[in-house]
């Protein structure tokens, strides 16, 4: 409970600290926006059905501190979610640590501020990433909280890579992305090493008037490791 709970510090003080850093930038910028998703997948999971996604953040400079959360709209047993991200980037390199609590976990009453790691519904996720412009790779470590278990019954410190590739094709802005984990985890549901996000994605926008368009997507995602498919659509509404 005390380790889990140093981590939540920590994590509370890094949004303190990018939070004075852009009150003492001149430049600050708000960022709002929504998704409309007719599935929830994550990372070759399936979260759930049509979902609500909206995003709330601040940037300045390279720091940038986000909550982003997700809702069903048709179905109630929809995984909940509620995500705070703090995160900076220099150059390519970008750093993070993200506050993942879901609405299913150790706590059967749901709390938010349920911190006792055993009976908790937060995931403490960190994360680093370099764009090479042509490409981009990212690695995301859980390393407290609600984490998954390896084949000894142990905490897995549950890990994700991936590669995304963004390239123009047709008239869209398209990204290839491929996605391991990397070692037995109960978290993402892996035996051992194992692929489990392959994603070609398009988007593009769609012009209501001179001055507002809507940006559209889809995508196929094959999960080999679950030996599931999907086919996504959404579209985001920002000011």
């Amino acid at each position: 409970m005390k380790k889990v709970k140093r981590f939540a510090g920590l994590f509370m003080m890094l949004l303190a600290a990018t939070f004075a850093k852009a009150q003492d930038e001149s430049k600050v910028e708000t960022s709002i926006s929504a998704d409309v998703v007719n599935q929830y997948i994550w990372r070759g999971q399936d979260l759930g059905g049509t979902s609500f996604q909206p995003t709330l953040g601040i940037g300045c400079g390279g720091f940038s501190l986000s909550a982003w959360g997700s809702t069903g709209l048709t179905n109630p047993d929809d995984t909940k979610e509620f995500d705070i991200t703090a995160s900076y980037t220099i150059g390519g390199l970008t750093v993070g640590i993200t506050d993942y609590w879901f609405n299913s976990g150790l706590d059967e009453r749901n709390r938010y501020f349920r911190y006792n790691a055993h009976s908790t519904n937060h995931v403490f996720e960190a994360n680093i990433g370099y764009d090479f412009k042509v490409l981009n790779v990212q690695w995301y470590t859980n390393f407290a909280g609600n984490d998954g278990a390896n084949k000894s019954g142990k905490r897995a410190y549950s890990s994700y890579a991936e590669v995304n590739v963004p390239f123009a094709f047709a008239g869209a802005d398209w990204t290839a992305t491929a996605g391991c984990v990397p070692y037995a985890t109960t978290f993402y549901g892996a035996d051992g090493f194992a692929i489990t996000n392959l994603t070609l994605k398009a988007s593009k926008e769609i012009k209501v008037t001179d001055s507002f368009s809507v940006p559209v997507f889809a995508g196929i995602t094959a999960n080999p490791c679950s030996q599931k498919a999907y086919l996504t659509f959404g579209f985001t509404l920002q000011p």
